[in-house]
């Protein structure tokens, strides 16, 4: 998984990066809102931390931006203001979560573990059923099961319905060490998805966008 550190101090945002990184997770780091849209717009992450020291409002519209772009994405607003009102706040704009300083680095990673954990184990979107634990597809009352990579790659895709998602993208999103594999890998993967979710169901899940990538597409736009 790949996790967004937002944070103007240097030092701060490399504490937390260094945590991440140790606790198994990818990152990248911004030091401005501007850089954190500029790295929304090329990768795909599944939770973000912010700094509420950019500004509430500041912090809100970034909030709004990235819930616009990838709606299942979680945020996480760290902020030395201790007020509860403050807090509530934050969570009522659209944060998932609200850590405050000094940051126990324990805590922020049971935080994001939770997070990113958290919630729904499956997406659900009309009549589809795609349940992460198991690696299942349902498909009204029908079952079939989708392994490994593959199921990885068709999730991912489902979080992000109606985008365009390269193949550099999904591998750099899914693959340990993206740069040691080939982008073929990608192909197999959407093929098994056809053969294993829709054959079987006899719908349209994935679109292949010539030379840009694939979008998930059910329900047909």
């Amino acid at each position: 998984m790949r996790l967004l550190v937002v944070e103007k101090d240097e030092t701060l945002n490399d504490l937390i990066t260094k945590s991440l990184n140790e606790a198994g997770y990818k990152t990248d780091e911004a030091f401005t809102i501007k850089d954190a849209k500029y790295f929304l717009d090329i990768r795909h992450y599944n939770l973000i931390i912010v700094d509420s020291n950019f500004g509430n409002s500041e912090v809100f519209k970034f909030i709004d931006y990235a819930k616009g772009l990838f709606p299942l994405i979680k945020i996480i607003v760290i902020s030395d203001d201790p007020s509860i009102e403050s807090e509530i706040k934050t969570l009522k704009m659209g944060a998932d979560d609200y850590i405050k300083k000094p940051i126990h680095f324990d805590l922020l990673i049971t935080r994001v573990n939770v997070a990113l954990r958290g919630g729904k184990d499956y997406i659900k979107i009309k009549d589809l059923i795609i349940v992460k634990d198991e690696e299942k597809v349902i498909y009204k009352g029908q079952e079939s099961y989708l392994k490994g990579k593959a199921f990885e790659v068709f999730m991912h895709l489902a979080r992000y319905p109606n985008q365009v998602i390269s193949k550099e993208q999904l591998l750099d999103a899914i693959w340990e060490e993206p740069e040691l594999v080939t982008p073929n890998v990608i192909e197999v993967a959407i093929n098994q998805i056809r053969q294993k979710v829709d054959k079987v169901f006899k719908i349209d899940t994935i679109k292949t966008i010539r030379r840009r990538g694939y979008k998930f597409s059910y329900p047909k736009e």
